[in-house]
């Protein structure tokens, strides 16, 4: 005698199996595009970064420019694509009131000196002040107008990128 009312529904272990690999393959294909979304999201992180360290040197570069001290801006041609420019300006990056700020080319970096005293080139040795790299360049020029009222700012970097900047100076006289 056969009980028809009792059936028991189950899986069974085919079902289980089928079941298992289709989970384990859709979990592979999720890690898949979780690592690539991961790795994009670094490579993107370091081009921001590039970028915000680009807009800093954009930013330092026309702070000291447009508040330089008036008439105090000397420019110095070293080679074709190198100057060395000397100035006082009210912007400080390392906190110092009415600093001095020199742009130098040292083993193809570009330098900002910033320092209490006026300095020259060569630089003396007992000489105090801040650095701050800006990287390596191939080209550094700055053209001042002959009322020195605004300069044009090109550098061209090795990994090349660029800086090309129209600055008037603000306080003027």
């Amino acid at each position: 005698m056969s009980n028809k009312t009792s059936s028991h529904k189950a899986f069974t272990l085919i079902e289980l199996l089928i079941s298992i690999s289709i989970l384990s393959i859709m979990m592979v294909f999720l890690y898949k595009s979780y690592a690539t979304l991961n790795r994009s999201n670094l490579i993107y992180k370091k081009e921001v970064q590039k970028l915000e360290k680009l807009k800093l040197k954009k930013k330092t570069l026309f702070l000291d420019f447009s508040v330089a001290k008036f008439q105090s801006v000397k420019i110095q041609h070293q080679e074709k694509q190198i100057d060395i420019v000397f100035m006082q300006t009210s912007n400080s990056v390392h906190r110092k009131y009415n600093p001095y700020v020199t742009y130098i080319i040292k083993n193809s970096k570009l330098y900002r000196l910033e320092s209490l005293k006026e300095l020259s080139y060569p630089l003396d040795v007992s000489s105090k002040f801040s650095v701050d790299k800006f990287g390596e360049v191939t080209r550094f020029r700055v053209f001042g107008s002959k009322d020195k009222a605004s300069y044009i700012i090109d550098i061209l970097f090795k990994n090349k990128e660029k800086i090309l900047l129209k600055v008037r100076v603000l306080n003027e006289k």
